[in-house]
């Protein structure tokens, strides 16, 4: 039997924390994972550019220390390895930890906490730069996570963490951003409020559009004496004040949203059906996987999916069964349509499937509602 679990997101009416309830645990999730970041051109691309600004930003030298949490398979840390600079990766799926060793990055197979933290701090020392790309999300025990992070970060050093921003979410109608792994989902408000908590606070961001629209935060301790709290913070706050995220009523609208593009994502298929056009899926990412659930997308719909990844090639998607295959199969089948599920991606994607022009084919994105990629 293949399980079910419930997927419903809850927010607080005290500090606007969006979070789901723990339908898994997170050694469930994680403990063995299929999801290998160095797949994405474009996502190296990004954290080879991030690099390139922390080294003189932060001045890092041989003499430093970077830490990553959820290093996945060595991606980022590779960057600074080129450039002499120590790191040492934290990635708790032994599968993908396994591939950044044979890369040579340092990396240890264990969750990231406030034990593991003091662990570390004693074996290896203090990071002066603490990396979390898309980690804080993943995290079932906010507190205890940030705990660590207040202990493994050195006194003069700089945290930095991406993920997706919660009004961005919302305006997009990015609805399939939420899953079960991803047990949190934060605005400048409410992940101010869990760092403060532990003596950290945010000094500077940056607004980046990775992942349909994301910040990255830098944090330092309060007492360390860095630079004052940036501008663009205070300039954040009051945009998401102003944008509801500070009233209950703005978070019951954004069901709407999900409604709608629930009718418009089945008018697009039956369409297709209507005319006799043929539609296939490109990717198997997680979101399309509450995007096809929610929408009760079936295989007489999207015959197939393909990715890159040879881990996912040969499996079904859940719940809906839709097979997934190698790339190569979008060439033999020439279907009208290619539908994009890992959107955030979509030009690069589209750049990869440039043959499928050839006979006429187009892409499709999904949201905020279906529309062809230009």
């Amino acid at each position: 039997m293949e399980p079910f679990y419930p997927l419903c997101a809850y927010v607080c009416r005290n500090c606007f924390l969006v979070q789901l309830i723990a339908a898994r645990s997170g050694e469930a999730i994680f403990s063995e994972y299929v999801y290998f970041s160095s797949y994405s051109d474009s996502w190296l691309a990004h954290v080879r550019a991030y690099v390139d600004a922390m080294i003189p930003r932060l001045r890092l030298s041989s003499k430093s220390f970077v830490l990553e949490i959820a290093s996945n398979d060595g991606y980022l840390l590779q960057f600074f390895r080129q450039r002499e600079i120590p790191v040492l990766g934290i990635e708790p799926a032994a599968n993908v930890a396994k591939v950044a060793l044979e890369k040579g990055i340092p990396t240890r197979s264990v969750f990231f906490g406030s034990s593991s933290a003091a662990m570390l701090a004693r074996e290896v020392g203090q990071a002066d730069l603490l990396i979390g790309n898309n980690v804080l999300a993943h995290v079932p025990d906010l507190h205890d996570f940030v705990a660590g992070v207040k202990v493994a970060l050195a006194p003069k050093g700089t945290a930095t963490f991406e993920f997706p921003h919660l009004l961005r979410l919302m305006k997009g109608a990015q609805y399939d951003t939420i899953y079960h792994e991803h047990f949190s989902y934060f605005s400048l408000l409410s992940v101010s409020r869990v760092i403060a908590a532990h003596g950290l606070e945010i000094y500077d961001l940056d607004e980046l559009e990775t992942h349909g629209g994301s910040l990255r935060v830098y944090l330092k301790h309060k007492d360390s004496g860095l630079p004052d709290i940036s501008p663009a913070v205070r300039e954040l706050e009051g945009r998401e004040r102003d944008e509801g995220l500070g009233d209950l009523a703005t978070y019951a609208s954004f069901s709407q949203l999900v409604v709608r593009n629930k009718r418009e994502v089945l008018r697009f298929f039956l369409q297709c059906a209507d005319r006799g056009e043929s539609v296939a899926g490109y990717g198997a990412p997680a979101k399309g996987n509450t995007l096809l659930n929610y929408c009760g997308i079936t295989p007489d719909m999207l015959p197939y999916t393909v990715d890159r990844n040879p881990d996912k090639q040969g499996t079904y998607l859940p719940g809906v069964r839709i097979p997934v295959y190698a790339p190569e199969k979008i060439a033999e089948t020439k279907p009208h349509y290619v539908l994009i599920l890992p959107w955030n991606i979509a030009d690069e994607i589209v750049e990869q499937l440039s043959f499928v022009r050839e006979w006429g084919g187009q892409f499709v994105t999904p949201i905020p509602v279906p529309r062809i990629v230009p």
